[in-house]
């Protein structure tokens, strides 16, 4: 079979699932979970893998809600992502339950298009990118041994086929000082609250002066119970981004001298406990985000073509370094912000899902270019760094 007779199955394969893809995608929007939670969406997928041909893993790698599902027994090995958590209290307002659905589709048509013997296709339910990093958790625990290339796409304002995405070390940070009556005996006192306010004015003041490719921001969880009593404890979560590895590290160290900087100014004591998974920048895979692009335009999809200054971060940026990876932005249909009510509304609706069905046709097509042509795959893994 020539390439653009496999690439006409493979999207012909994706449009024959639509009202499935639809009706998967409106289940989970439906019935949001957290990170680490999403148990109805993991089963939902993983039923449907099971139903058209693919060993599933339930609770794969360690992790409650993630899975492994396999078709094929091909030299390549082509992975096909899904995430599926949703945020508090705003629901899907990143539009996972689309993330899902491309990754679901692109896998569908990609099967429908090649031989079991051409092909290992996996599809990887990826659980709390949200929060907690699942991909991380997963790359570490040998998910993505032997994987020649990780493809998923992500809802956003505009369509970018190579979309730069921050790297992100999250903070926790916690002061203890020394409560008292704040009339009766203030100089007894330790103010936790006063130190983390300094903290958190020293980090302001820091901002003015880092690169443009970089963000810092935080919010105070706790800060006291009462106004007329000296906070003994308060607690704060900030995030740290930059698009470069050693420059995130250096603006991590100068936001943990903020956070020792408001102990030591209030005699309080702080802990700062920074996740362990930290997100990577985006390493996206030129050559394959290229021939994304070319088959997204094939279909109707129209680019975004300036450079883009402000983005999000993904535990995608984990696996990116370990397998040469896409991770394309795709517009559904309105204007909205990722992380709004906005967004969640606009996620499910009939102009998202038809910008679904086309990203996932797209995914398709991009395995079957993988597959048929060597070179590309070769140029992925040159460009990546990894032996060819």
């Amino acid at each position: 079979m020539d390439i653009q007779t496999a690439k006409q199955r493979a999207a012909e394969g994706v449009a024959a699932a639509r009202d499935e893809l639809i009706e998967v995608s409106l289940e989970i929007h439906a019935n949001p979970e957290l990170a680490m939670e999403e148990e109805r969406a993991s089963a939902l997928i993983a039923g449907k893998l099971e139903a058209r041909g693919f060993a599933v893993e339930r609770a794969a790698f360690g992790l409650p809600t993630a899975f492994h599902a396999r078709w094929g027994e091909g030299p390549v090995t082509i992975a096909y992502l899904c995430e599926y958590d949703a945020l508090p209290e705003i629901g899907h307002a990143c539009g996972h339950n689309l993330i899902a659905t491309a990754g679901l589709g692109g896998a569908y048509g990609l099967k429908a298009a090649v031989s079991p013997d051409d092909v290992t296709l996996l599809v990887l339910g990826t659980p709390a990118e949200e929060d907690q990093g699942g991909k991380a958790i997963m790359l570490e625990r040998g998910a993505f041994d032997g994987v020649d290339a990780a493809l998923m796409a992500h809802p956003a304002p505009f369509d970018i086929a190579a979309p730069p995405m921050y790297g992100v070390e999250q903070a926790n940070v916690v002061y203890k000082g020394q409560a008292v009556h704040a009339s009766v005996a203030p100089e007894a006192g330790v103010n936790a609250l006063d130190a983390l306010v300094t903290a958190y004015q020293a980090i302001a003041q820091l901002r003015q002066h880092i690169r443009r490719d970089s963000r810092i921001h935080g919010i105070i969880t706790y800060g006291g119970s009462a106004a007329n009593v000296v906070p003994d404890r308060a607690e704060a979560r900030f995030l740290v981004r930059a698009l470069q590895t050693a420059y995130l590290a250096d603006l991590k160290g100068r936001v943990q001298r903020c956070f020792e900087a408001g102990a030591l100014g209030s005699g309080a004591q702080v802990t700062v406990q920074w996740d362990k998974y930290t997100y990577a920048p985006m390493n996206n895979s030129m050559p394959i985000a290229d021939a994304y692009g070319e088959n997204a335009r094939t279909l109707g999809r129209k680019f975004l073509e300036q450079a883009v200054e402000s983005t999000g971060s993904t535990d995608m940026g984990n696996v990116s370094w370990a397998v040469p990876s896409i991770h394309p932005t795709f517009s559904i249909g309105a204007f909205a912000i990722n992380h709004t009510p906005g967004f969640t509304e606009v996620a499910a609706t009939d102009a998202a899902h038809k910008s679904m069905i086309e990203v996932a046709q797209a995914l398709a097509m991009t395995g079957v270019d993988l597959l048929h042509s060597p070179d590309l795959l070769r140029r992925a893994k040159d460009r990546f760094g990894a032996p060819a």
